[in-house]
């Protein structure tokens, strides 16, 4: 894990995460030669959120949870949320995904300096 930090996350926060694993999940299920993300990798991502896709993402957990996430964990999750935006450019509600996704990113970047976040993509 890569400059780990603690956030508490709402039980809304835990939800919107939940789906994008979801979908990422769905992703690497699906049987593409070569998936896109690593589903062993998802699933650690999974228990340190203390979610089960397709169990949790029903309804928001209530109690807001203090999960440790890596840069690495969120450049991941960033990735996922990504790619959801670019996947929804044809539904009717997309612009309620990208307000979605700038929303995300915004709440998952503020945890690292631009330094850290130069430092993970120049690597």
């Amino acid at each position: 894990m890569l400059h780990p930090r603690e956030l508490e996350l709402s039980g809304e926060a835990l939800s919107a995460l939940t789906q994008i694993l979801g979908i990422m999940n769905d992703q690497v299920l699906a049987g593409h030669d070569q998936p896109r993300w690593n589903l062993e990798r998802l699933l650690e991502l999974e228990m340190r959120l203390g979610v089960t896709v397709g169990i949790d993402d029903l309804a928001p957990p209530e109690d807001a949870r203090t999960v440790t996430l890596g840069l690495d964990d969120v450049a991941l999750l960033l990735e996922g949320m990504a790619f959801t935006e670019v996947a929804s450019v044809d539904l009717p509600w997309f612009e309620m995904v990208q307000w979605t996704a700038d929303f995300v990113t915004a709440e998952l970047r503020q945890h690292w300096s631009d330094d850290e976040w130069r430092s993970w993509v120049g690597r």
